[in-house]
């Protein structure tokens, strides 16, 4: 029986000095905001194979182009809803379950994600109630769910290397037992530009 798994991309409009802003010391407001719009087009254009559905919940307004494309490429585009990051994956979450059976949540920071990748998550979830695809700075890039639980979001400290350890941490505490998908990399700090530029997608 195949499992029905929407997919839910969270991310932010480009805007200058509003987004990447790690990145604003060696490529300026515009060039982060560019790399942003870059990355973004870049995992919009992700295969659409094995999602019941596909949405883009963007924080922020759109441009008229990413509109154009998010809608040519098959995403429902909407609006993220209120609170800290950990809130805001909880209601997504919460909310794709009413849809389908399983949700997987990214970001467009990890243009090491590919269909593959993907679809290993999606196999995972017809297992295992939870699979986690670790990111090598110590978060994680991907987190299927075939159920919520507030504790896996209240309380985190975003944007750390201790995110994903107490992910796992609180899965023990649930008894749940996650599938680990093998650890990507994201575009977050200047020293990821080099091996960003080795990828040949940003041209």
């Amino acid at each position: 029986m195949t499992l029905s798994v929407s997919l839910h991309m969270l991310a932010r409009a480009p805007v200058a000095g509003q987004v990447k802003t790690r990145m604003i010391p060696a490529l300026g407001a515009q060039g982060a905001c560019d790399l942003q719009q870059l990355l973004l087009e870049h995992a919009l254009q992700l295969p659409e194979q094995g999602f019941s559905q596909r949405f883009l919940w963007l924080e922020g307004l759109p441009s008229a182009e990413l509109r154009a494309l998010a809608q040519r490429l098959g995403w429902t585009l909407v609006e993220q809803p209120a609170g800290d990051l950990g809130e805001r994956m909880r209601r997504i979450a919460t909310l794709g379950l009413k849809e389908s059976a399983a949700v997987i949540l990214i970001g467009n920071d990890c243009p090491a994600i590919d269909g593959d990748y993907l679809q290993a998550a999606c196999r995972a979830l017809h297992e295992q109630s939870v699979v986690i695809g670790p990111a090598e700075d110590g978060g994680y890039v991907l987190l299927g769910l075939g159920r919520v639980d507030a504790s896996l979001f209240s309380d985190m400290p975003w944007g750390t290397e201790r995110v994903f350890a107490q992910t796992l941490q609180r899965l023990q505490q649930l008894e749940w037992t996650p599938a680990l998908l093998p650890a990507l990399w994201d575009v977050d700090r200047p020293e990821d530009l080099a091996r960003l530029a080795t990828l040949n997608i940003l041209i």
